[in-house]
């Protein structure tokens, strides 16, 4: 199966200064799971490994959301966009709800999640870096920027080991990296 990939490679140096170390490991995380959730049918969207509940749709679904959820609701302190309103009355909405989208609504929702978040830490970047602190917390302390970056990278490289062992049980597919 082929293996769609829309976002892009970009430069990641041998030697990055912090934002360029942050944002090009998340970016390649990003890339990764894109690679291992992509280029497949509906069928293969829904399909669990064992005894895990956990599908590629699922995942993608959750990753939408998280990236929402941290960078549009929490750091930017807006409000969710519409198409999360399900999930007010239903726990794991996104998991479950997964396997009645198709895997092409399933992908635009995730891009257009990765794009709300790309556009809301470049704004963030540029007003007041890494430092700046979440307008939404639940936590004691207010993380910053820098510790939600790395809280999403982290997130990713989790969910895409989950993604990289489900798509080898469907087509044989392995490897790290997204080729370019």
């Amino acid at each position: 199966m082929s293996q769609p990939n829309e976002l892009a490679s970009r430069p990641f140096p041998a030697a990055p200064t912090e934002i360029e170390a942050l944002l090009g490991a998340l970016h390649r995380n990003r890339r990764t799971f894109a690679w291992k959730t992509g280029g497949v049918d509906a069928s293969a969207m829904r399909q669990t490994l064992g005894p895990s509940t956990v599908t590629l749709g699922g995942l993608v679904k959750h990753l939408a959301l998280v990236e929402d959820h941290y960078f549009t609701h929490q750091l930017l302190g807006r409000e969710y966009p519409a198409v999360w309103s399900p999930m007010a009355e239903h726990d794991d909405w996104e998991w479950t709800s997964a396997a009645d989208d198709s895997p092409e609504a399933l992908r635009s929702l995730w891009l257009e999640a990765v794009a709300r978040s790309e556009a809301a830490v470049t704004e963030t970047l540029a007003a007041s870096g890494l430092d700046q602190p979440l307008a939404i917390t639940t936590w004691t302390e207010t993380p910053n920027l820098r510790r939600i970056l790395i809280d999403l990278i982290e997130e990713y490289a989790r969910h895409t080991g989950h993604a990289d062992l489900i798509r080898e049980s469907i087509d044989g597919l392995v490897g790290e990296d997204a080729p370019e």
